[in-house]
């Protein structure tokens, strides 16, 4: 009896080249669309191609037409609200930089569409994502791999999966090149196969953060002072949620000379400016630790680290702080690490695991 494997389908190329792997591979594949999120204009959702629009689900809705699985669009509205965009508001009111494609995977494909598909009697879900699951034979551990190809690989997003999650999990593309994808989309007559990829947060249409933060959020976003490193007041900013750690333009002031955001301080309502050399640190915190080839931190562990999804893995040193903490100290300064951002781990293309960043040294 063939297994039964519930796969999240977008409507883009990556998930439905998944879908027709997986179906090629001899699984009994269904295809489901998740219905995140409401736009306040719902003429933009029925037309836009974003991931929760009409135009999306009919793409994905085709795609399973053509080979031949059933096709369902499940509603996750309420607990996306939540779990990923409540999150993100109350980040950037807290001075933080969120990541919610992260908090996305986490807390709904890879737990909520989990469960569901668990609930149904699926023995796996599955998703587009460019990544690698692999079980260690010595261990029994289950690892997350990076993609074949370094240009498209997402574990920096995928750094929370339990053991559990990863078991039950079927990656079909991380041994692909996106090019690859694209070519068997093309073989299969699928409509999608030049599908641009999405570049922006979903439920963000114009990737106008600080205006989405201004229009949902409950709180007044009140001005308040730049300030240097010193505390000198330099002038007025217009709330926290414009800003992050690194950030040179729009800052809406002229100093003379080049002044990047160094830190955000949400109780005084203060952003702090300084040089470009101030915005270089070699160590960080991070809270809310997952790791994936090991249960624990117990000696320092050399990896290399990135700071953000579009950073380059550096060299660095991990210690265990406190108890969901660990300390990161890199080799070399690192530009801009932003809290609320995650730092990933890696020991060549194996995941070490992750966590928020909450404070630089």
């Amino acid at each position: 009896m063939s297994k039964k494997v519930m796969i999240g389908m977008s409507g883009g190329v990556d998930s439905s080249v998944a879908a027709y792997l997986l179906k090629k591979q001899g699984y009994d594949v269904i295809g489901v669309t998740m219905k995140l999120w409401q736009d306040d204009d719902d003429d933009l959702i029925e037309n836009e191609g974003g991931c929760c629009s009409l135009a999306a689900v009919e793409d994905a809705r085709r795609v399973a037409e053509k080979i031949g699985i059933p096709f369902y669009v499940l509603n996750f509205r309420d607990v996306f609200k939540e779990k990923v965009i409540d999150y993100f508001i109350d980040e950037y009111l807290n001075g933080r930089t969120p990541n919610p494609c992260i908090a996305c995977n986490k807390h709904i494909k890879f737990d909520d569409f989990y469960k569901k598909a668990r609930q149904i009697g699926c023995d796996y879900v599955a998703t587009g994502h460019y990544a690698k699951i692999e079980k260690d034979e010595e261990t029994g551990r289950y690892f997350l791999k990076k993609s074949i190809t370094d240009k498209k690989d997402q574990t920096y997003a995928l750094y929370n999966m339990t053991q559990e999650q990863l078991e039950h999990t079927l990656l079909p593309i991380g041994d692909y090149e996106k090019d690859k994808v694209r070519e068997i989309a093309k073989e299969m007559g699928m409509d999608v196969y030049n599908k641009p990829d999405s570049q922006e947060i979903c439920f963000v249409k114009d990737n106008d953060y600080a205006n989405y933060v201004k229009k949902h959020s409950k709180k007044r976003i009140e001005e308040g002072y730049f300030v240097d490193t010193k505390g000198n007041v330099l002038g007025k900013h217009k709330g926290i949620v414009n800003y992050t750690i690194g950030q040179r333009k729009g800052l809406g002031i002229a100093f003379g000379k080049p002044m990047f955001v160094v830190d955000i301080d949400s109780k005084k309502n203060t952003v702090i400016l300084g040089s470009n050399e101030d915005i270089f640190n070699k160590e960080l915190i991070a809270t809310d630790v997952n790791l994936i080839n090991i249960d624990e931190i117990k000696e320092p562990i050399r990896v290399q680290a990135k700071i953000r999804y579009s950073a380059k893995p550096a060299d660095a040193t991990v210690y265990k702080h406190e108890e969901d903490s660990i300390r990161i100290v890199f080799d070399e300064p690192q530009r801009a690490m932003t809290k609320g951002q995650s730092v990933v781990m890696y020991i060549g293309d194996v995941v070490v695991g992750g966590g928020i960043i909450s404070n630089s040294l």
